[in-house]
């Protein structure tokens, strides 16, 4: 068995061969096989300032972005035959950090007036506790936001055991657990192997004419950033938390389940805020550590929206005397070759609406 510090090694000095070269040497598999699907023809980028963080600013920005999108690639967001559409918001590092609640709002209402119902838009995200803190759920823990369904991950009941990513990493260091016979028998030998599944959001893969990713950032100590590759994957599944805890198998788990087909089949749109984007100390919520500009941006490859972003915080990083973020990002790379998207903010092709 090829260890992991050898694969990185090896991909440092080694340019990028076929998809799934990453995946064959690790031994990591995906469920249906992480295999590439093409990324955008042109890497795009939206962009749209706002003169204020008010609801109906949000609804205009959102309402420009989307109707452009729609207008350069012949995309409709209209009904289909699921007839739904999921929004993955941020919440994991608090109120401070999380998805605008205006920013859902101004999507909803834009998604009505292509012909959904409030209630066929839902959202997603792994943390009941954590959604309620950001006020997407009533404090009763009703799971509505304002009549859109909200569907907490940690609950387990969007997902399906047939439907995982599997890591022969354990979520934890029990290892006489795992490693000495005898000790729990079948049982515990069963437990050791549901251990190293990560359940995937069924309803983004199966359920929805397409789902859109509404990422924050912040820089991230292992995996140097936290955005949108992150929040589509990561936090986007169960029993992720080795992964975030890692510097080697974290790029590796969040590349690979990225690049899913039945994940990236409706995965459209990312839009993310650059109100308070934090560039040290994530993805705890430090507001010393915070920068902010007036802008919407939206991407189809959140590849390139992470290096992006990754760019903009190294630079205010420096900007205030702290040290920059590590010129290399093993999670863009990765998710490169995997045909993801595109690590190579310079090619970013700016559509600049107002």
């Amino acid at each position: 068995m090829v260890s992991l510090r050898e694969v990185f090694r090896f991909l440092a000095r080694t340019p990028p061969a076929r998809p799934g070269r990453l995946a064959a040497l690790c031994g990591v598999v995906a469920v249906a096989g992480a295999v590439a699907t093409p990324v955008a023809a042109e890497p795009r980028v939206w962009e749209w300032r706002m003169d204020n963080w008010g609801d109906q600013a949000h609804r205009t920005g959102v309402e420009r972005l989307l109707s452009d999108f729609e207008e350069r690639t012949g995309t409709r967001l209209e009904p289909g035959d699921a007839g739904r559409v999921g929004l993955k918001v941020y919440a994991h590092s608090g109120p401070g950090l999380a998805t605008p609640r205006e920013l859902v709002r101004a999507l909803v209402v834009a998604l009505e007036r292509r012909g959904y119902d409030r209630e066929d838009v839902f959202l997603i995200d792994q943390s009941r506790y954590r959604l309620r803190q950001a006020g997407f759920m009533g404090r009763s823990g009703e799971p509505s936001f304002e009549g859109s369904p909200v569907y907490p991950l940690e609950s387990g009941a969007y997902f399906d055991p047939d439907w995982h990513y599997e890591s022969p990493l354990p979520p934890r260091t029990d290892f006489r657990r795992l490693t000495l016979p005898g000790l729990g028998g079948e049982a515990d030998e069963e437990a050791a192997g549901a251990d190293r599944l990560s359940h995937l959001p069924y309803p983004l893969m199966h359920e929805v004419d397409f789902w859109i990713n509404l990422p924050r950032y912040t820089d991230h100590p292992n995996l140097g950033i936290n955005g949108a590759l992150l929040n589509a994957t990561l936090w986007n599944a169960g029993n992720t938390g080795r992964f975030l805890n890692s510097r080697s198998s974290g790029p590796v788990a969040a590349a690979e389940i990225a690049a899913i087909p039945e994940l990236r089949r409706g995965w459209i749109l990312n839009i993310t805020t650059l109100h308070g984007y934090q560039f040290v100390g994530g993805p705890g919520f430090r507001s010393l550590y915070t920068a902010s500009r007036p802008v919407l941006w939206m991407a189809e490859d959140p590849v390139l929206l992470d290096a992006l972003m990754a760019r903009k915080i190294d630079r205010m990083r420096r900007e205030r005397g702290f040290s920059g973020l590590d010129a290399y990002i093993p999670l863009l790379d990765y998710s490169e070759q995997l045909g993801v998207g595109r690590n190579a903010p310079d090619s970013a092709q700016w559509i600049r609406l107002n």
